[in-house]
């Protein structure tokens, strides 16, 4: 029950975090760009990722039936890694787009037009869809144990792994590059282009400009670096000795914790957010005095 109430209260402030996010983007036109429309669009991940799993962890937290059917554990398999695969991507697009914002200030407008950030956004839900359509049937295709308990809150490539009685080695190599393709490769070149970005903001002569530049970054390296290293632990060793003591944990973190703490990240290290909604409640209160 303790754990019961812990994630349905980072559940509605995930709920809350990302929905005012979006809110805050379609009303303000001063969040009409590229950084904001990208992390409206991780805000919409956050939101289906965590709906995808959460409600039935919920349910089976709450009561003493902790079951699933295989067609919705099918049905969670198949959105779950395929929202996890696309928010690798999104975590990399951003930091594209905050490389050109910092290395290539003068060309930004022209690099980052809208035309290319729609492209962006497109692959990124694409890529999430051809990650579990490649991973997710081979998994449901196992022959589970005949105790079918699957070791975990979701249902999840490493639970099922562990799950099943027969021969998982290709499972396991497919995953594993998998995890390599969506884990490995993105935090590589968001390494890469933050050393560039480290760079350029060290060439930046004044303080003001270098702290401008430090507060835009570092709210997406907080992010990245939350969501990468638990669920790089989880699925490059998916059957390891740590992953199967550890994994639960892990699972329950990139899971429940980190998509409630993206929004409290951008906001409350932001300053056009902060700005944007003071200018939404303060709207809100001159028409509640109007009305009076």
């Amino acid at each position: 029950m303790v754990l019961f109430v812990v994630v349905s209260v980072f559940y509605m402030v995930t709920l809350v975090g990302n929905t005012t996010i979006i809110l805050l983007f379609h009303l303000d036109p001063h969040l009409h760009t590229p950084m904001y429309f990208f992390l409206t669009n991780l805000s919409i991940l956050d939101l289906c990722f965590t709906t995808s799993s959460i409600p039935q962890m919920l349910v089976n937290l709450w009561g003493p039936d902790k079951t699933i059917s295989y067609l919705g554990c099918a049905v969670q398999l198949y959105i779950f890694l395929g929202l996890a695969a696309a928010e690798c991507v999104l975590l990399l697009v951003m930091a594209f787009d905050r490389y050109v914002a910092v290395c290539q200030p003068l060309h930004y407008a022209a690099i980052m037009h809208p035309h290319l950030c729609h492209k962006l956004a497109f692959l990124v839900w694409a890529t999430g869809i051809f990650g579990t359509l490649v991973q997710s049937p081979t998994t449901m295709k196992l022959p589970f144990c005949h105790h079918h308990q699957v070791d975990g809150f979701v249902c999840e490539v490493p639970a099922l792994i562990r799950l099943a009685c027969g021969d998982t080695h290709v499972n396991e190599l497919q995953i594993s590059v998998i995890g390599a393709v969506f884990l490995m490769g993105p935090i590589l070149l968001i390494l890469i282009s933050y050393g560039h970005i480290a760079k350029a903001v060290l060439a930046i002569q004044s303080l003001e400009g270098r702290s401008k530049a430090f507060r835009t970054c570092s709210s997406h390296l907080a992010v990245v670096f939350l969501y990468y290293c638990s669920a790089t632990a989880v699925y490059i060793q998916p059957r390891s000795h740590f992953s199967q003591k550890r994994g639960k944990f892990l699972t329950l973190f990139y899971t429940v914790v980190t998509p409630t703490l993206n929004p409290l990240i951008y906001t409350l290290r932001n300053k056009d957010m902060k700005e944007a909604l003071q200018k939404l409640f303060g709207r809100d209160r001159n028409r509640t005095s109007s009305v009076e």
